[in-house]
């Protein structure tokens, strides 16, 4: 494809992300998901994403990975027919190629399109990052970087101080697989040692105190899941043994475990016996305790600013994902 044509296929995937504390860009990946930075979302579980046509949309950040500046952010309400970009790798990535930067430059102006070309690929603390000549302002964070081929290869994550020139950098599309995936990011080791400091420490950046309260929101989060798992277990072996005592049947509940179907509607049994009676007393009592210890640290984790897929994931964990979370 002509360069022109890369543009206008790249152009319509591509968004100004807006915060209460700023904008950035970002790109579709899928049709409701979006890459990012992670401080274009810093401090935020929600944003409103500005499309090529000017309409905007919310969306909510399901989870971000300082350490590699990637966050994944999910469109509330999906369009249709919405385009995506086509990931591509750093792998092969040569110095001299010729690239494309898509964002929107001071956070104004929007698909602001920049060429250049790759010129060195780098590893900082772990993070393997795409130098880049095309130029980089303010608010093309998160954007695209696009090879000949019309595949992303990284996220433009920042430009060096402004005495530099033609410094830019791009965080390596490898780096965002895992996020997509509900994995936690993955950095390379450089050769001959370790990864050292993540990409905030390479470039002198400092944690806030958002972040702070997140990671301790997240770390209490998953302490109740656990706790949670555990009665949860128990009560495993109790619905088994009821369900087949007293023939019983759950409602269908979208969830990990089969008595999750007790919060929507009490289960039947076919059988008259006192005891099935009982059994089912203790069990919506048992299942209302962990529904009230998980509703709970939900609410304070989001208050914590903990991102809804770090929490959906910790559930998965300890499979206590249900669609009722949702709701």
């Amino acid at each position: 494809m002509s360069f022109e044509d890369i543009i206008g296929n790249a152009s319509a995937a591509v968004v100004s992300i807006e915060t209460a504390g700023g904008r950035g860009s970002g790109f579709f990946v899928g049709p409701d998901v979006l890459i990012t930075n992670a401080h274009v979302v810093e401090g935020n579980s929600s944003v409103t994403l500005r499309m090529s046509d000017g309409t905007t949309a919310p969306a909510r950040v399901l989870r971000s990975s300082p350490e590699v500046d990637i966050a994944i952010v999910r469109v509330n309400q999906p369009r249709p027919g919405q385009p995506m970009m086509s990931i591509g790798t750093v792998n092969g990535t040569r110095a001299g190629q010729e690239v494309i930067a898509i964002g929107s430059a001071l956070g104004m102006l929007q698909n602001t399109v920049t060429r250049g070309i790759v010129s060195a690929v780098r590893n900082a603390g772990g993070v393997i990052l795409i130098q880049t000549d095309a130029a980089i302002n303010r608010g093309n964070s998160g954007g695209p970087l696009i090879d000949r081929g019309g595949k992303v290869i990284g996220i433009t994550t920042l430009k060096m101080a402004s005495n530099s020139e033609s410094l830019g950098f791009a965080v390596a599309i490898d780096h965002a697989r895992p996020l997509l995936e509900g994995r936690p990011a993955e950095l390379v080791a450089p050769a001959g040692g370790s990864p050292s400091t993540p990409l905030s420490g390479a470039f002198g950046a400092t944690r806030s105190q958002t972040d702070v309260m997140r990671d301790e929101g997240a770390a209490q989060f998953e302490r109740v899941m656990q706790a949670a798992a555990r009665r949860a277990d128990s009560l495993d072996d109790y619905w088994t043994r009821f369900r087949n005592a007293c023939r019983a049947t759950a409602a269908p509940n979208g969830g990990d475990r089969e008595w999750f179907g007790v919060w929507d509607r009490p289960p039947s049994f076919n059988t008259a016996d006192a005891q099935c009676t009982r059994w089912l007393s203790d069990i919506n009592q048992l299942a209302g305790a962990v529904r009230t210890a998980m509703t709970s640290a939900d609410e304070a984790a989001r208050t914590a600013s903990v991102y809804p897929g770090v929490r959906r994931d910790l559930r998965r964990k300890y499979k206590l994902d249900w669609d009722g979370w949702e709701r």
